[in-house]
């Protein structure tokens, strides 16, 4: 990145230049993601940057840094895999191209499976659920789950073993690791037999196959197609697992899925086929 006087550049001047230079290469929220990376370089909170815009660039080794930077974000990488992490729930996870980034939806189905737990679990009793995270990825609802109550027991399970590891490793930052149980596996199988699942949540790829191709080049080019894939209809997630919840040792009493648009009726028939629920919510 030129500038014509380093010596006179602030904050303000890199992160402005940076912007631009995002700008141009198409970057559509190109002024946020230079924050972000600029954060990310300086290890300071948005605050701080606030209050130190002016300071002088310190240069030097930073400059190769923040042009690498630059560089990924400008060729489409997502600034989430850049700068390593996103924040879920008010909680930093680090992420990884083996895992699909955390997206704020998914805090409200987050939100939805505490509140429907506490609403057969009250907080303080001593029976607690034992909850499956199919299909964890980064382990942001898991560990979510296990933060926010340290009394249910937690499983997640996922089909690549490198998302499981980044999981263990968020759980391990969050300081819930003892109270996760990670299984490498496809779907329900792991958990045929065993002790019952009382809460069965998960965000499953539900991307119709025809559409990946159509999907923003950050999604399309750099997330797992193996979280994104739905196949022909983004269906076959929700299908094999409504199967196979009759094989479970007995049948969840809550299942909460993330669905795509336009999916919530077709899920919740599959659903309906496969268990007699008291109530169905979309």
């Amino acid at each position: 990145m030129a500038r014509n006087d380093d010596s006179k550049s602030t904050l303000w001047d890199v992160w402005r230049e940076g912007t631009r230079r995002l700008e141009r290469e198409g970057v559509e929220e190109a002024a946020a993601d230079a924050e972000l990376l600029l954060l990310h370089l300086l290890g300071k909170s948005k605050a701080e940057l606030l209050r130190d815009f002016r300071d002088p660039w310190p240069g030097g080794e930073l400059d190769a840094l923040w042009e690498a930077y630059l560089a990924r974000r400008a060729a489409g990488e997502p600034v989430q895999y850049v700068t390593g992490e996103q924040y879920f729930y008010g909680r930093r996870f680090g992420v990884s191209p083996a895992v699909l980034i955390p997206r704020p939806e998914t805090e409200l189905l987050a939100e939805a499976v505490l509140k429907a737990g506490d609403e057969l679990w009250p907080p303080g009793e001593k029976a607690a659920p034992r909850v499956l995270d199919v299909g964890t990825g980064s382990g942001a609802l898991a560990v979510t789950l296990a933060a926010e109550r340290p009394a249910w027991r937690v499983m997640a399970s996922d089909l690549s073993a490198d998302a499981l590891e980044v999981a263990s490793r968020n759980a391990e930052l969050h300081g819930v690791s003892d109270r996760i149980q990670f299984v490498q596996g496809s779907f329900l199988e792991p958990f045929f037999e065993g002790p019952p699942i009382d809460i069965l949540v998960s965000n499953p790829p539900y991307i119709v196959k025809a559409d990946l191709a159509n999907l923003q080049r950050e999604v399309r080019d750099y997330e797992p197609h193996l979280a994104l894939d739905g196949g022909e209809d983004g269906l076959d997630p929700y299908r094999i697992m409504a199967k196979q919840l009759s094989r479970l040792p007995a049948v969840p009493r809550i299942a909460a899925f993330e669905v795509g648009a336009g999916q919530a009726d077709s899920v919740a028939d599959l659903l309906r086929s496969a268990a007699d629920w008291s109530g169905i919510r979309m």
